[in-house]
């Protein structure tokens, strides 16, 4: 899902069934992401306006570090620290972006039963980044208006090049 694609600018809409199309979703969703490369994934970066995350800060390595978290919220308990962030639906653009070093969530796993987390480093920025996801808030509005309306300028550019 590309900058431009309303889903991405919108809160995502809570999940309350809990069923067999869920969990599909959800192993797309892991699919998608290994796919890609990543290490988190957001409903609405594939599209889909629900307030469900997938992480794997491990990349496959270790299978309990696979977490689901629908619902996701998020409280910040720790100083910001700088960091590059790269974000697929900005995957040409790189800027430095401004997230806690330590972030605990509150989210539901795939049954529907709520849990804490408390996490530092990657996880924590995952955290971050996919709950910006979930609000509907891109990288984009973290960096100086200056900067953000260069990227807008020339994403109008590769769009209109027929290469965005």
């Amino acid at each position: 899902m590309k900058f431009g694609n309303p889903v991405l600018e919108k809160p995502a809409e809570k999940v309350t069934v809990f069923d067999e199309e869920l969990k599909k979703l959800i192993d797309d969703m892991f699919e998608s992401m290994y796919a890609a490369r990543g290490v988190g994934l957001a409903a609405p970066q594939i599209g889909i306006s629900r307030r469900i995350a997938v992480v794997d800060v491990t990349f496959k390595e270790d299978p309990d570090a696979k977490l689901v978290l629908i619902n996701l919220r998020l409280s910040i308990k720790k100083a910001a620290t700088r960091r590059v962030k790269d974000v697929s639906v900005f995957p040409i653009f790189r800027e430095n972006v401004s997230r806690a070093k330590v972030a605990t969530i509150r989210a539901q796993d795939l049954t529907g039963k709520v849990f804490e987390k408390t996490a530092d480093d990657l996880l924590a920025r995952a955290f971050q980044h996919e709950t910006d996801h979930l609000n509907g808030k891109l990288y984009i509005s973290h960096i100086s208006a200056l900067k953000r309306d260069l990227i807008k300028r020339k994403i109008r550019k590769l769009v209109k090049a027929g290469e965005w």
